[in-house]
């Protein structure tokens, strides 16, 4: 049932930063890759932990706030999860290994995967099914901002004042979300549910994964995940190694992946009341599909600008952007009275495989972009796959 209040635009967007903190704080760091990987002297796939374990560990954080917030109230959740990510932000700062910095880094991200679970938890308090598909269309294309200029942000700071300092930028934003929390947004748990331990969390887990439907949903959006992560987490190599452009510029190529991406989340929204959900999910998934195949054929051809990279991933990402939202309310709907463990269980989905495929990229990585796409198209065929077999046409 929808709770007796409505979300102000200003939660909305405090909803949507909090979502963001997580991504951001992962891909402020992108543009530094090269330079860590110089700093403590270490191989690209031990500089790569400090994407892919962060991933892994948001992935956990999904994994254990639903069912928290689910009995204790999403509220005093987040504020927990935003003073662990201040506390991991302050670590990385300070840290002088890259032992240290990995594990710093994996204590930030999971602090940070409050927001991406409990924005989605709260809209599903406070709407409707019909209209939190809606509502987490917003929250999604207005988070998308943070991460879309992290990679250039954090580009300058490391140009400027030395990469460590994009820690400082996640703590500041950090701190800044933590009081707006505990001063302006209200509880939205209405009928706390029996949290039991960790049989109790499994037994609603095991529930949920014998749904049908909420597999097809949730793997369709882990897959589309996947795309996004495999290509933010090799990209800056490619744009060093490959394209020979300074580590800077990656940051404003990319500003028109998360742009797509809010686009395609503008059209779910615009569209969301007059075209059937499952619709919308099978037509984005395509156009992802479409995206990824001309990037392949354009590389295939010889053009190796990094324009005729990032435009056709972008076509793809907008396809994303209309997949996303739709198949993650549809999968939260399924069982309404667990929306926390459903946004859990769908976020730990995301970030676990995305985490396995952004490290498995590292690996497979042979100087060229072919291994990027290939893994890119699998994840996008994958997805339209998943949602057909669980959910039909």
């Amino acid at each position: 049932m929808p709770n007796i209040f409505s979300l102000t635009k200003s939660l909305i967007v405090l909803l949507a930063a909090t979502s963001a903190l997580g991504p951001g704080a992962m891909q402020i760091l992108l543009p530094a890759l090269p330079v860590i990987q110089e700093t403590f002297a270490v191989s690209t796939e031990v500089a790569q932990l400090t994407l892919s374990l962060s991933m892994l560990s948001i992935a956990m954080g999904t994994l254990v706030y639903g069912p928290l917030s689910d009995k204790y109230g999403r509220k005093p959740i987040m504020i927990m999860g935003l003073v662990i990510t201040l506390a991991g932000s302050v670590f990385c700062y300070l840290a002088e290994t890259i032992e240290f910095l990995i594990l710093g880094r994996i204590v930030q991200a999971f602090g940070a995967a409050v927001g991406l679970v409990l924005a989605r938890a709260i809209a599903r308090d406070v709407y409707g099914p019909g209209e939190a598909a809606r509502v987490i269309s917003t929250l999604v294309m207005v988070m998308v901002v943070i991460p879309m200029f992290s990679p250039a942000l954090g580009g300058e700071l490391m140009a400027r004042f030395g990469w460590e300092t994009v820690f400082l930028a996640v703590a500041l934003l950090a701190s800044i979300m933590l009081v707006l929390v505990i001063t302006h947004l209200p509880e939205t748990l209405q009928t706390p549910v029996p949290f039991e331990g960790l049989r109790s969390m499994l037994f609603t887990f095991i529930l949920l994964l014998r749904s049908r439907a909420f597999c097809g949903y949730a793997f369709c959006v882990t897959f589309v995940s996947v795309i996004f992560f495999s290509f933010i987490s090799a990209a800056p190599e490619i744009m060093v190694s490959v394209l020979d452009r300074p580590p800077t510029e990656y940051g404003y190529y990319f500003v028109m992946i998360p742009l797509c991406f809010m686009i395609g989340n503008h059209v779910a929204r615009h569209y969301g009341t007059h075209v059937e959900i499952n619709t919308m999910i099978h037509h984005g998934a395509s156009i992802t599909i479409g995206g990824i195949v001309l990037a392949i054929v354009l590389q295939l051809i010889g053009l190796h600008h990094p324009l005729v990279l990032f435009a056709p991933v972008a076509i793809g990402i907008f396809g994303n952007g209309i997949v996303l939202p739709n198949a993650q309310a549809a999968a939260i709907n399924e069982f309404p009275q667990f929306a926390g463990s459903a946004s859990g269980l769908t976020g730990f989905l995301q970030m676990s495989l995305s985490a396995a495929a952004a490290q498995l990229v590292a690996v497979i990585y042979n100087g060229t972009v072919f291994p990027l796409l290939l893994l890119m198209l699998g994840a996008a065929v994958l997805s339209l796959v998943c949602f057909r077999l669980g959910v039909g046409r």
